[in-house]
């Protein structure tokens, strides 16, 4: 079972496509020959439209919902793209509810939350009159956006033709931070101590702390100290650290080692995410898949994190990584591992380790 969010490369064409035109091209209205329409024989009838065979390129904004795969009694993606093909006149009304009937299949899942910009999904659909995207997109909510669609041989299946399939994941960069806090509770139990890590308002509740050297005034030494870090961190804090009167007049210089994400840390992490690639057995990374299943060998083509990006003033990391398919949860766990390596909690070598087939590693809290 897949994971986060997934790119799938475009359908192919039907021969008669391939014939026509070499160049694979979206489309958002369906062609006008007689092929694409099945009218009656009497003029004075309504025509009646053929079901095609189509993928449909699609994107939304998880924000709200509980994943992709409908779930009875849950907000999913599938549920609302499904009633929107329904209103848009795609599925009749005795196949509403019943995906097996069209033929649905989608060439990944995501998680509660989790976005997809190229996410592809294929079924049999009735697209005539023209205008078959328009009429997608005013029935699905502003989170949704349909691309286009494209004709599909019969034996088309968005999740079996699926090559390859790419995620992105971004991290805080201070979440790589050997001397970032290791857990809220850390944080709750300083306060009131003459240790208080101050918790950052402005990411999460989880605080931060960061090595300084504070100036010994009249002796020439420097003393070490860790301290919380905050924007909004209160004068007094800074006072008592550095051993300002309160009025303004400084009598030490307070320097912060600020954690960033520079050449040195990017060689590093992507030494660490290195060894993900290529063809493993990753049962350690999902669950309820034993060892000897064959489900637990996939492949990863390529796993790297070489940007960095800056949103709402938070630098974060873009793990980006490109595999045939992905099980439940296998992508964040190996996120998880190579993030604990980095921050110095794991030895490298143990993600070998957890790759190896006779080796089980278990999970506590």
């Amino acid at each position: 079972m897949e994971d986060e969010t997934a790119v799938s490369p475009l359908p192919p064409s039907s021969p008669e496509e391939e014939h026509n035109d070499k160049k694979i091209k979206l489309s958002i209205t369906t062609d006008s020959d007689d092929e694409d329409r099945n009218a009656t024989t009497s003029p004075d009838k309504t025509p009646r439209h053929k079901r095609r065979k189509v993928a449909i390129l699609f994107a939304y904004c998880g924000v709200g919902y509980q994943g992709m795969q409908k779930n009875p009694g849950a907000k999913t993606i599938e549920g609302d793209l499904e009633e929107a093909l329904y209103f848009s006149g795609a599925i009749p009304e005795n196949e509403r509810g019943c995906p097996k009937h069209y033929d649905f299949a989608r060439s990944a899942r995501t998680d509660k939350g989790v976005s997809a910009v190229g996410q592809v999904v294929s079924g049999k659909f009735y697209v005539d009159p023209p205008g078959f995207v328009e009429r997608l997109n005013k029935n699905l909510p502003n989170q949704f956006r349909v691309f286009g669609f494209k004709r599909v041989t019969e034996s088309f299946s968005a999740k079996k033709s699926c090559d390859r399939r790419r995620y992105v994941y971004l991290l805080p960069v201070f979440a790589l931070d050997p001397s970032s806090h290791r857990d809220r509770e850390s944080v709750l139990a300083s306060l009131g101590s003459g240790n208080e890590l101050v918790k950052c308002s402005e990411c999460s509740d989880r605080g931060r702390k960061v090595f300084v050297t504070v100036d010994l005034p009249g002796t020439g030494e420097t003393s070490g100290s860790e301290v919380g870090v905050q924007s909004g961190i209160s004068s007094n804090t800074w006072s008592a650290l550095s051993g300002s009167d309160g009025n303004g007049e400084d009598d030490s210089i307070v320097k912060e080692n600020v954690f960033c994400y520079g050449d040195k840390e990017r060689r590093r992490f992507n030494t660490i995410l290195k060894p993900y690639e290529g063809t493993h057995n990753f049962h350690n990374f999902t669950t309820r898949t034993k060892a000897t299943d064959p489900a637990a060998n996939r492949y990863i083509i390529a796993f790297h994190a070489d940007t960095a990006v800056t949103v709402d003033g938070i630098e974060f990391v873009k793990c980006e990584v490109v595999g045939q398919s992905f099980m439940l949860h296998q992508i964040r766990k190996m996120i998880g591992l190579a993030v604990a390596i980095m921050r110095n909690c794991a030895p490298e070598s143990l993600i070998e380790t957890a790759l190896q087939q006779d080796v089980k590693i278990t999970y506590s809290s």
